[in-house]
């Protein structure tokens, strides 16, 4: 049973800094690329990072260029995703997600596993 688990949401000042984890089970991490996407109140799920399989690339959203990143850890399972510099904006669910590819996709339909989601409040 494949099961991905985040952490690290929570209440945070604009100008602060949050670092989420997604811890996998259950699936061969190594052969999924994995994405962070996050869904505010009243709107569509949004993508925000993705990562391949190996590290190699990395793609963003516009709304995150320069504040954010992403990373993982292939002998612990798991993704991570570091936000700096938030922005009330930024308030939302963010869920990652794994999908079964070499590629880096930026749609959520693409994905093939989902986290049930970590809250993040950004107060300004």
């Amino acid at each position: 049973q494949v099961q991905l688990v985040e952490s690290g949401g929570g209440l945070v000042q604009a100008g602060g800094s949050l670092r989420l984890s997604c811890t996998a089970s259950g699936l061969t991490f190594s052969s999924y690329a994995m994405g962070w996407f996050r869904q505010a109140p009243g709107k569509e799920r949004e993508f925000v990072f993705a990562i391949s399989w190996d590290g190699g690339r990395k793609y963003y959203a516009d709304s995150v260029k320069g504040r954010f990143t992403i990373s993982r850890d292939n002998v612990k399972n798991m993704v991570y995703l570091q936000m700096n510099s938030l922005k009330p904006e930024d308030t939302a669910v963010y869920y990652c997600a794994a999908d079964r590819t070499t590629a880096v996709r930026m749609g959520p339909r693409e994905y093939d596993y989902w986290g049930q989601g970590t809250q993040v409040t950004v107060s300004s």
